[in-house]
């Protein structure tokens, strides 16, 4: 059998460079070398796109890019002749040819359709996600109005966005009940993200948010707890089991979802299976809503009184073999390279 070239990109011009670091060598480092071979594309934090040729070892202290003889300037080619990377080397230009790729890419400028368009472009097959969803389930404001729409309640919000006038706070807020919370739209892992408790923060935290985007998201803080629900598929789906998210206070930051340091993840969720087969049908009618393909985590809220609420979906979550997707699909059976086998699959069969 012909290996399958897969182009796995990682890096990238994002705040969350070093996750998508240990989740691409994860992936590399458990895919099946008899049947791909794969094609390290990394992305410096500056925006440089280097091929790599050196261990997979150095991704993890990001040190990947710092000794040249391992590296070739490279880009993706748009020309669909072309169907790969374009060489850039002292040599001479080159190119070489691509069967798929695989964006390992959180947050900005990688699992937000950027990417994505850039490999349609060029006639790639894409893991994961395309351009549509990509773009819908970064922007939490039309991700929430679209899932509204497909009947799942999301929480009461306003939106403030640059260039409006503090001062109109108030009246755009006055109909929200506090603790708030203050979002970026468009930005991954918690970074802007402020909880604020009373009015006379609440500017600061619009202010801070701002810095990380253009759109803020302002909603009300939903009681109960977070649960996620790891969906793969196209046109049929199958879904993992349910995790839970146990917070100590605060809510789920950066330090949090990487560290641990003062919550947990119980997985699978303590919830009766009846409430677990009804999150998981939630989350493949919004995967569906979103225009979703190949794999994503949808996240919700289970309130006390039993209410489902959207938070927000994940098209590249975190993808080390201890990440939150990884280990749901590990819970029905399905364990990190067969899961790899299972989502390059479905963008070559496509």
């Amino acid at each position: 059998m012909k290996k399958i070239t897969l182009a796995v990109l990682f890096g990238g011009s994002s705040t969350e460079y070093e996750i998508s670091l240990q989740s691409a060598h994860a992936v590399l480092t458990h895919l099946d070398r008899d049947r791909y071979e794969p094609v390290l594309l990394g992305i410096t934090r500056d925006g440089r796109w280097l091929l790599y040729q050196g261990p997979v070892d150095a991704l993890l202290d990001a040190t990947w890019h710092t000794d040249a003889r391992h590296t070739v300037p490279a880009v993706i080619s748009p020309d669909r002749g072309v169907h790969g990377l374009l060489l850039i080397a002292p040599a001479g230009p080159s190119t070489r040819y691509l069967d798929a790729a695989f964006p390992v890419l959180h947050g900005k400028n990688g699992e937000d359709g950027t990417v994505q368009g850039l490999l349609e472009l060029a006639g790639i097959p894409v893991v994961g996600c395309g351009v549509l969803a990509s773009a819908l389930c970064m922007d939490k404001d039309a991700a929430h109005r679209l899932v509204r729409a497909a009947g799942v309640a999301v929480p009461p919000s306003a939106l403030f966005r640059t260039g409006e006038g503090l001062d109109t706070l108030p009246e755009r807020t006055a109909s929200l009940t506090y603790p708030l919370f203050v979002k970026p739209a468009r930005a991954g892992s918690s970074f802007g993200i402020t909880k604020v408790e009373e009015p006379g923060v609440l500017a600061e935290a619009v202010t801070a948010a701002l810095a990380h985007d253009s759109k803020v998201v302002i909603e009300e803080a939903v009681p109960g707890f977070e649960v996620g629900c790891a969906v793969l598929g196209n046109e049929v789906l199958t879904v993992g089991h349910v995790d839970e998210i146990e917070l100590s206070g605060g809510f789920f930051n950066y330090t949090e979802k990487y560290g641990l340091i003062t919550s947990s993840i119980h997985m699978p969720a303590r919830i009766s299976q009846e409430k677990e087969t009804e999150i998981q049908a939630t989350a493949q009618l919004i995967y569906r809503a979103l225009e979703c393909s190949g794999f994503a985590r949808v996240d919700l809220f289970l309130t006390p009184d039993g209410r489902i609420v959207f938070n927000e979906v994940n098209t590249i979550p975190g993808f080390t073999a201890h990440s939150r997707y990884p280990n749901m699909m590990r819970s029905i059976g399905l364990e990190f390279g067969p899961l790899l086998d299972r989502l390059i699959g479905l963008a070559v069969d496509a």
